[in-house]
């Protein structure tokens, strides 16, 4: 009987029949979400838009799914970069921005991905940036930068467009004059790819460039 029981219980062992840690399944305790980002999956062209809550620079709570039927534009943000300072005065985004987001069927939500300390963070700098900008649409917090990790954002600005069936399908640059300025176009003709992405889903065609390389400053997470 002790062999049997010293080889049951090595056998025991050797199996992992030890119940003493709970699985969440079990009623144990998962890793906590990161305070103020629940981000569910990663970005990726031509599938579903991670779904994520934020607060805005009034403390107000943002979620992602509850736009579905709209568009959407994400517009990664930084008041204090130079890029997004251009894009906003003199750019692409001077005029863009706003008179999308006053129609009905449109949503333009920019998030903020720095970290405390760093560059552009911060809500009384944001809402000087909104002020400076005349910006007519919210300014959304990702100070852990779990949000705009999730969406792979690079830069600011870093543009990102959703459909009304909350599919992703424009991701990149907002155009293609890397000055910010909207000056020096790549190819001798400005194209805001952000707005023609917005046009086609509108318009319900298919968006013809879907994925461009982003310009700007480093997004500071």
């Amino acid at each position: 009987m002790r062999i049997l029981a010293v080889l049951l219980l090595g056998l025991c062992f050797g199996v992992g029949c030890n119940r003493s840690k709970a699985s969440p399944s079990a009623g144990g305790t998962s890793e906590p979400a990161t305070p103020g980002a629940a981000v569910v999956g990663k970005a990726e062209v031509g599938k579903a838009a991670p779904d994520f809550e934020l607060k805005d620079l009034d403390g107000k709570s943002v979620k992602l799914s509850s736009f579905r039927g709209k568009t959407v534009v994400l517009e990664w943000f930084n008041p204090d970069c130079p890029y997004v300072r251009m894009s906003h005065t003199k750019g692409s985004l001077k005029a863009s921005a706003n008179s999308w987001n006053a129609k009905d069927s449109v949503v333009w939500l920019a998030i903020n991905s720095g970290a405390p300390g760093k560059q552009g963070h911060g809500a009384e700098t944001n809402k000087a940036g909104v002020a400076r900008f005349g910006l007519q649409y919210p300014v959304l917090a990702d100070e852990s930068g779990a949000v705009g990790k999730a969406y792979g954002a690079t830069n600011t600005p870093h543009l990102y467009v959703i459909d009304k069936q909350g599919v992703l399908v424009y991701a990149g640059a907002i155009d293609n004059s890397p000055d910010g300025e909207g000056q020096s176009p790549t190819d001798g003709t400005l194209i805001n790819y952000a707005v023609a992405a917005v046009e086609a889903v509108e318009a319900g065609r298919e968006v013809t460039v879907k994925q461009t390389e982003a310009y700007g400053c480093s997004v500071k997470y």
